[in-house]
């Protein structure tokens, strides 16, 4: 199964816009939500398929028995994150607790021990003919990376066997969750924005991509907004070697189409003609690649 990433560097580029329109052009039996920090997608996609829900555990985190507890302040001294609260009995703040097991090692009565802990939700949407699985971290919560990995494991996990690609909305930025995303893909469209905080994230994000030895292709959103920006893109992608997918007029209707739930590509415009040409140049390609 090919795996086409979708990837932003900033926020707010347009990327999960494109997902959606490229899920409903294609009609893609796989797909997934990496955005797990704030994921979106769902709203676009319609799902009628059947729903599932679990839990998704992070590092254990630490819970003192008071009726063990003989506050020696240990636990309170050898803390280095502030998670142990001083009182007449010593508890934990599991917002601050990292979960480094420290304070269990220096209790000398037992009184500590090591919770599981529930950090986001896996969802995932299924019937028939295809297969959506995203997650949502729940607030305040780390680990994100690995939900990512979890989100990408669920959805080759419940693919048909004969299942030719998927399409992966991933997350904005280039920290863990991005570097989750990347792993063992096979293309990466980068949406970016022409604005200078857009230009500084892409060329950042082309770097992070770079590294996993990725096939690379890139559009530019809402191009006409800063046409000299757009030609310093075309001109990097030029110099980096990176193949140009085209370019996406700004466009009231993609706005109308937002606010109804719907991929952009289900009404007529410039910026629907735009995203149907960059689709056909990158499933050619995606889909041509052995």
């Amino acid at each position: 199964m090919k795996q086409l990433l979708i990837l932003s560097g900033k926020g707010g580029t347009g990327k999960t816009t494109v997902a959606s329109a490229f899920i409903a052009l294609s009609k893609a039996e796989a797909y997934a939500d990496c955005d797990v920090d704030a994921p979106n997608l769902h709203l676009v996609s319609h799902n009628d398929e059947t729903y599932s829900l679990k839990g998704f555990y992070g590092l254990k985190k630490a819970n003192i028995d008071p009726d063990k507890c003989i506050s020696c302040g240990l636990c309170y001294t050898h803390c280095r994150f502030g998670a142990v609260i001083e009182g007449e009995k010593y508890i934990i703040d599991t917002n601050s607790c990292e979960g480094c097991a420290v304070c269990r090692l220096v209790c000398p009565v037992n009184a500590v021990t090591m919770k599981p802990n529930v950090v986001g939700d896996l969802m995932l949407y299924r019937n028939e003919k295809r297969v959506f699985s995203t997650a949502k971290l729940h607030p305040g919560n780390g680990n994100s990376g690995l939900l990512v990995s979890e989100v990408k494991k669920q959805m080759k996990d419940n693919a048909k066997k004969d299942t030719a690609f998927a399409v992966i909305d991933g997350s904005p930025g280039i920290g863990c969750p991005v570097i989750a995303s990347l792993n063992a893909v096979d293309m990466v469209l980068i949406v970016a924005e022409p604005s200078l905080s857009g230009f500084s994230d892409m060329e950042r994000i082309i770097k992070t991509a770079r590294s996993f030895e990725t096939d690379i292709m890139l559009c530019v959103n809402k191009y006409d907004i800063n046409t000299g920006i757009t030609e310093q893109i075309k001109q990097l992608c030029e110099k980096e070697d990176i193949l140009f997918a085209g370019c996406i007029p700004y466009d009231s209707s993609a706005i109308y189409a937002i606010n109804e739930n719907k991929p952009v590509t289900d009404y007529d415009g410039k910026a629907s003609d735009a995203i149907k040409q960059i689709y056909v140049k990158v499933f050619e390609r995606l889909l041509d690649k052995v």
